[in-house]
């Protein structure tokens, strides 16, 4: 019989609880998909040439001892976490919506309040490296923000950006069509009309759908958040500048 190589920590020594996570069970709740772990794992001292990323069959078809390496091989944190970014790139949107239910029931969301998983996960997939990572940076879909980064607000919700919002509220409430490409084409043309660039738009927008400054693209979080709750937030973020200029 035979086995792979040692596994080491990072720091070379060998692997133990002082490296961190060593359980599955931990990568589970820290938002791994089952097909990432496996995937690294089989790569620590095992290598079918520049390849990275390979599906179970693949590895059953792959895997020859004559490839495996008699040297240890080293854990590496932030290796092991590319190839779960890759993993969310590549599975279907059915199968990430499965597994990133959890996540957000967790939070407390109530999933019948939002847009279709499979929509969240098709937009939210490129900009998350865990399923955990990507349940938090959708939280705004279904939480109204309460209050705004004070940052944020102080750099996008000025008094200039009143006349924007304002705006915004009327020309996206008189949509017909409640599409990505449709509000932001309303969010390009306030700029135009309005003479700004974009971030003077898309920004105190963003502040007002969000509390923050960072959300996926302007149309697509319109998408996400809905017509309704959209327009809401907006009125509130008119409410909230308003009462501060009086």
């Amino acid at each position: 019989y035979a086995h792979l190589p040692m596994i080491l920590g990072p720091d070379g020594s060998r692997l133990s609880k002082r490296h961190g996570a060593v359980s599955v069970l931990t990568y589970k709740e820290a938002g791994y998909l089952p097909e990432a772990v496996l995937n690294y794992i089989v790569r620590l001292g095992w290598s079918h040439g520049d390849q990275e990323i390979f599906d179970i069959k693949e590895l059953i078809e792959l895997f020859d001892l004559e490839q495996v390496n008699e040297s240890a091989a080293a854990f590496d944190p932030e290796k092991s976490i590319w190839v779960n970014e890759q993993w969310l790139k590549r599975e279907s949107e059915g199968r990430l919506s499965e597994a990133l239910k959890p996540f957000l029931q967790a939070d407390g969301v109530d999933l019948s309040q939002g847009p279709p998983l499979d929509a969240l996960v098709e937009i939210q997939r490129d900009r998350s490296r865990t399923l955990l990572e990507m349940a938090d940076k959708s939280l705004f879909v279904y939480n109204e923000p309460e209050e705004y980064a004070p940052r944020a607000a102080k750099k996008h919700l000025g008094n200039e950006a009143l006349l924007v919002l304002q705006s915004l509220e009327t020309e996206l409430g008189a949509l017909a069509e409640w599409t990505i490409e449709s509000t932001q084409a309303v969010v390009e043309a306030v700029a135009e009309r309005l003479e700004l660039k974009m971030g003077k738009v898309a920004q105190p927008l963003r502040v007002a759908l969000t509390g923050d400054s960072a959300s996926p693209g302007i149309g697509q979080t319109l998408v996400l958040i809905g017509r309704e709750n959209a327009l809401r937030r907006i009125n509130r973020a008119i409410q909230y500048m308003s009462a501060k200029t009086d």
